[in-house]
């Protein structure tokens, strides 16, 4: 690890750390141009889909870049550095999720979450085949939901809480129900920890017990979980309340560029044959033959790994372990409650998913505005506030159109109809807003009083924008000049300009 990033935390409690690290996050107060003139800093509200670089990670891995070389080797100071620090990113993963080590492995996955969810979807169903049920929930990501109704014969969907517009959150009650009807038949359940919809927690230690008491395995899906609430995969406190499968994806957790992630029990991987195959992973190969390593996590990550990804993401891990995700998620609630108190109280705004007051929710707020279609809201909000948010269904198709069925009825919509017209999908969908560690109270206030002049000014927003596509709406006379955007080309210009 890099000594600037250990003099960085060593010298801060925990409540300074937190608050001193809020600050330190890459293009956090990018500055962008105004529909009504001049310009601001952004406020990135889009957390959900990705977060900001955490600085002194990206340090971390940009202090590695000296030593660069590939693992799996020992014979030269910079592989064996390497080797090492790719091994700590391991070790920073199992502290962070409360996994022994003993018990469990973690390794790294290629497509962030969704490549560890095919992994294991595929494998379970083959060690299992006669387990041909497996449970899941109607608000998972598709990531979380589309691997298993390929490899299992029968996906059994569990019904949420509520009715529309607060439908979201797991029953307990109902889930056991649904264990107990089909028992034995259930190879696993695959729950989120939290709904990317709605931010709605899950009860994953009790959920567990029900897994287990029909001999299931419990598989949790961390990706919307892992960087608000704390997450701990074996409590001895628990009982028979372990998890089995715990997936999430780096770039959720302050490490864009970084890989996914799989903690699964040693015993279940060590039954399993290796998902692909290359160098790195065997023991030996003959021209007629091969012998895969039996050394975890080596035999799960064929080929050269994401290195520099990895040790990211480990730096970010260990930041959040030293500052507590019980302070984290103590700060988190405080804005949560804020937000969702102050939306509800403007005429014309709808607030979807159960209030946090009834379900534990993480720092995701989806709504429309009345008249408004999801789009307009979220082009709305970056052109004329810099408030940077998203729209649409959130890889979450079924959960989103299951809570605005009321609403689309009202508009002799189907919600459920197939390859629908572009002005159909521009009303199924909804605007979200979402939190990370950086997030302020300022941010969404500024969130709040931006939604409250949009639906002051609705005539005047709907005559200014038309809409582009299925997805989007442009502004008729507000064009930013590229110049002010990302523009790969100019920044490699530049860059090249210091070597004349």
């Amino acid at each position: 690890m890099s000594r600037l990033f250990r003099l960085m935390v060593s010298a801060m409690d925990n409540s300074k750390l937190l608050q001193n690290i809020q600050d330190s996050f890459i293009g956090r107060d990018t500055v962008y141009p105004l529909a009504g003139g001049g310009s601001s800093p952004r406020r990135y509200l889009d957390s959900a889909a990705t977060t900001l670089m955490m600085q002194p990670a990206f340090r971390v891995a940009q202090d590695f870049l000296a030593h660069y070389a590939s693992t799996h080797s020992e014979l030269h100071y910079a592989a064996r550095g390497a080797g090492h620090a790719y091994e700590w990113a391991h070790e920073r993963v199992l502290e962070f999720v409360g996994a022994p080590g003993d018990e469990y492995c973690a390794y790294f996955t290629g497509c962030g979450a969704t490549a560890g969810f095919n992994r294991i979807a595929a494998e379970f169903a083959a060690k299992r085949p006669e387990r041909n049920v497996v449970i899941v929930s109607e608000m998972e990501h598709h990531s979380n939901d589309l691997p298993h109704r390929k490899h299992s014969a029968e996906v059994v969907h569990i019904p949420l809480m509520g009715e529309a517009p607060a439908y979201g959150g797991l029953d307990i009650d109902v889930v056991g129900e649904i264990v107990e009807k089909y028992g034995e038949r259930i190879n696993y359940l695959a729950l989120t920890g939290a709904s990317n919809v709605t931010g709605s927690l899950t009860p994953i230690h009790q959920l567990a017990r029900l897994a287990h008491s029909v001999g299931a395995y419990l598989v949790i899906d961390a990706s919307q979980m892992i960087a608000h609430a704390p997450v701990v995969m074996k409590d001895p406190a628990q009982g028979d309340a372990d998890i089995d499968v715990l997936v999430f994806s780096g770039h959720k957790i302050y490490a864009p560029g970084s890989p996914g992630v799989v903690i699964a029990k040693r015993e279940l991987l060590a039954e399993m044959a290796p998902a692909e195959v290359g160098g790195g992973m065997v023991d030996d190969v003959y021209l007629d033959k091969f012998i895969p390593s039996l050394i975890l996590p080596d035999r799960e990550e064929a080929g050269t790994p994401n290195i520099v990804g990895a040790i990211t993401l480990g730096a970010a891990l260990e930041v959040l372990i030293r500052i507590g995700m019980d302070n984290i998620r103590l700060k988190e609630i405080k804005l949560i409650d804020l937000v969702w108190k102050k939306l509800s109280a403007i005429e014309g705004v709808n607030l979807y998913g159960p209030a946090p007051s009834v379900v534990p929710r993480t720092g995701t707020i989806a709504f429309n505005i009345q008249g408004f279609d999801h789009g307009l809201t979220a082009a709305a909000l970056n052109d004329y506030y810099n408030i940077e948010v998203r729209n649409g269904c959130f890889c979450a198709h079924p959960y989103v159109r299951e809570i605005l069925k009321p609403e689309l009825w009202a508009l002799d919509i189907d919600p459920d109809a197939p390859n629908s017209e572009a002005e159909v999908e521009r009303k199924r969908g909804m605007t979200r807003a979402s939190f990370g560690i950086y997030t302020t109270e300022a941010d969404v206030l500024a969130l709040v009083e931006a939604v409250a002049d949009l639906v002051a000014r609705k005539d005047e927003i709907l005559a200014i924008y038309e809409p582009e596509g299925s997805n989007g709406y442009r502004h008729r006379e507000f064009e930013p000049d590229n110049a002010a955007l990302f523009n790969p080309v100019t920044s490699l210009e530049r860059a090249l300009g210091n070597y004349p």
